[in-house]
């Protein structure tokens, strides 16, 4: 699915059930809380933390799309077009990063 379809598909859902999007600080502090939900499941599943047993359950993927989500209502209330936006800063990440990583002897 591509971005665009994504945003139109976020923007129909917040029409049909959510009412109206939340403003754009609560949906960062929505944001935030989201990413730390996926630190959460990364920490402790395969990082150094101890993974508690009401942990085991969580799906990483379901908190990753939960991210997604509330990136997309931001963009859509922001007016941001994520295909053209997502493009841009990978034409920048690949011009200015093209040989930067091959020639990084940390990462060989």
């Amino acid at each position: 699915m591509s971005l665009k379809l994504i945003q139109e598909q976020v923007d129909q859902w917040i029409q049909d059930y959510g009412v109206r999007y939340f403003d754009e600080l609560t949906n960062m502090a929505q944001l935030t809380e989201e990413v730390g939900e996926v630190a959460r499941i990364i920490s402790r599943r395969y990082g150094e933390q101890s993974e508690k047993e009401s942990d085991k359950n969580k799906d990483l993927g379901a908190e990753l799309a939960d991210v997604i989500f509330v990136v997309t209502c931001l963009a859509n209330q922001t007016g941001i077009n994520l295909e053209e936006a997502f493009q841009n800063q990978m034409n920048k990440k690949t011009k200015r990063d093209k040989d930067r990583h091959k020639n990084n002897e940390k990462l060989v």
